[in-house]
């Protein structure tokens, strides 16, 4: 991730219901840019490993 997006994940620590990350980044990348890269990357990531849990977020959206 740090090549392509320069964001880099010094510390990555997590409790039974969040996680916490440090990260560190250019200062020309905003904190909103940071954390939709973050969450793009990861909700991408989540649905290729449990592609139900794209199927299960669809019933409760769409009814």
């Amino acid at each position: 991730m740090s090549e392509r997006y320069e964001i880099e994940f010094i510390e990555i620590g997590y409790e039974s219901d969040h996680g916490y990350f440090l990260i560190q980044s250019v200062p020309s990348l905003s904190l909103s840019q940071i954390v939709r890269t973050i969450k793009s990357i990861t909700d991408r990531e989540l649905f290729r490993l449990y592609p139900e849990i794209k199927q299960i977020l669809g019933e409760e959206i769409y009814g």
